[in-house]
């Protein structure tokens, strides 16, 4: 037959929703520069539901297409090189944080700026101390990504479908917990956001690995509701794969920032 498919590779059919997300993403982020400006938030929130609206759609064509097959072993290897690319992105995201923390650490301005004779923390700030709630934060996350593993290797190794369903609830559980225990944490700061150089570097850096938490805990949450509904098996369970990794990404930053931010930056 002419137009029989005779390789491994899934050619995609003409979609809409590249160009509704790049408009909505624009949307979005013009939204977001004229709230600042006291516009209100309603710009924004018409780019986000785009944006939303767009990552429920093409998700869902996504989990489709590997129902009926489209997901070769060799879209595989693609969907996991795409999303190994994402995570190096990210990487590289939070080395910007990373730097701009070291760099006020090592060379603090002092009053006489830009003379380099300044302390860190800057005089005033009362930072937190990381043995107390910070360290069972640590040990939160770190469970979390334990109870991750062990699903993953439920699912891979065992296809022992009521170990995943528990490891997976265990692991969105401590997520939604450590959310919780930060959310706390920043309530009982002794320091803002703004003013100060090291309240502005902690809580962007930990502010943006926390909303890391939140994207990673519905990812999961994700992953459990279509293990519910069968999309999972043995052999095809990349979606899955990928939240596992995601997790691991964000418990390797977070250690970082404990070690870098909570301990030696103290």
């Amino acid at each position: 037959m002419a137009h029989a498919k005779n390789h491994d590779y899934h050619i995609l059919p003409p979609s809409a929703y590249p160009l509704i997300g790049s408009v909505a993403g624009f949307v979005m982020l013009l939204g977001a520069v004229l709230w600042m400006h006291d516009s209100g938030p309603w710009i924004f929130l018409m780019g986000l539901i785009g944006v939303l609206y767009t990552m429920w759609g093409w998700w869902a064509e996504v989990i489709a297409e590997s129902k009926v097959g489209d997901h070769t072993p060799v879209v595989q290897i693609g969907l996991r090189y795409g999303f190994i690319l994402f995570i190096m992105s990210e990487v590289m995201f939070f080395s910007a944080w990373f730097w701009t923390f070291f760099k006020h650490a090592m060379y603090p301005m002092g009053p006489n700026s830009p003379a380099m004779d300044g302390v860190w923390p800057p005089a005033g700030i009362e930072t937190f101390d990381p043995w107390h709630l910070p360290l069972i934060n640590t040990l939160i996350l770190l469970c979390s990504g334990c109870a991750a593993t062990w699903a993953h290797h439920a699912l891979a190794h065992e296809d022992n479908r009521e170990d995943v369903k528990w490891g997976l609830i265990i692991s969105v559980a401590l997520g939604a917990i450590f959310t919780v225990f930060q959310a706390y944490e920043y309530s009982h700061a002794a320091f803002g956001f703004s003013g100060n150089i090291y309240g502005a570097s902690f809580f962007m850096a930990t502010g943006f690995h926390g909303f890391h938490v939140i994207i990673g805990t519905i990812f999961l949450l994700v992953c459990l509701l279509r293990l519910q509904a069968g999309h999972f098996t043995k052999e095809k369970h990349v979606g899955f794969e990928a939240a596992a990794w995601y997790w691991h990404f964000v418990d390797v930053v977070w250690l970082f920032l404990f070690a870098a931010i909570y301990i030696w930056g103290q």
